[in-house]
């Protein structure tokens, strides 16, 4: 059985996730530390993990597998998880696999040594579109027919 995990800390898209999960009857977890308003569809639930570095990550990493769909940002979390044999979408739609995530990782780790050496280069580049809200919803419905195909 396929699970739709999404790391939903400052995630721009758990709604148009749920619809993809409710349109497959894949079981949704938005998985966080606490905030995140409830839902009434029974295929989604809330896992509140406890305070802490990494801790919402950790709990999707321990879980998720072959069959199953993961959606976050976090990119040393997508590398565990594709790792994991789990299928990973950034909320733009963006997919990481075995072929790309060690460049994905290796960007951010250039990023973050960037970002300490200039205390001035802070800010996070674009603004989430609209073009990268469609992008989601064509590439997690892409994925979690995948998904349901595999698991």
């Amino acid at each position: 059985m396929s699970v739709l995990y999404i790391d939903a800390d400052a995630c721009p898209v758990k709604a148009e996730a749920e619809r993809v999960a409710t349109r497959h009857g894949v079981r949704m977890l938005l998985v966080s530390n606490g905030g995140i308003r409830p839902s009434r569809n029974p295929l989604v639930e809330i896992v509140v993990v406890p305070e802490g570095p990494d801790a919402a990550d950790m709990w999707i990493a321990e879980r998720a597998g072959p069959g199953d769909v993961v959606v976050t940002q976090d990119v040393p979390l997508a590398a565990r998880c594709v790792e994991g044999g789990a299928r990973v979408l950034k909320p733009n739609g963006e997919a990481l696999d075995a072929r790309n995530v060690g460049q994905a990782l290796a960007v951010r780790d250039l990023m973050t040594d960037l970002r300490a050496a200039d205390p001035f280069r802070q800010g996070g580049g674009r603004a989430f579109s609209k073009a990268d809200r469609s992008r989601f919803l064509d590439a997690l419905e892409r994925e979690v027919r995948a998904a349901l195909r595999q698991g």
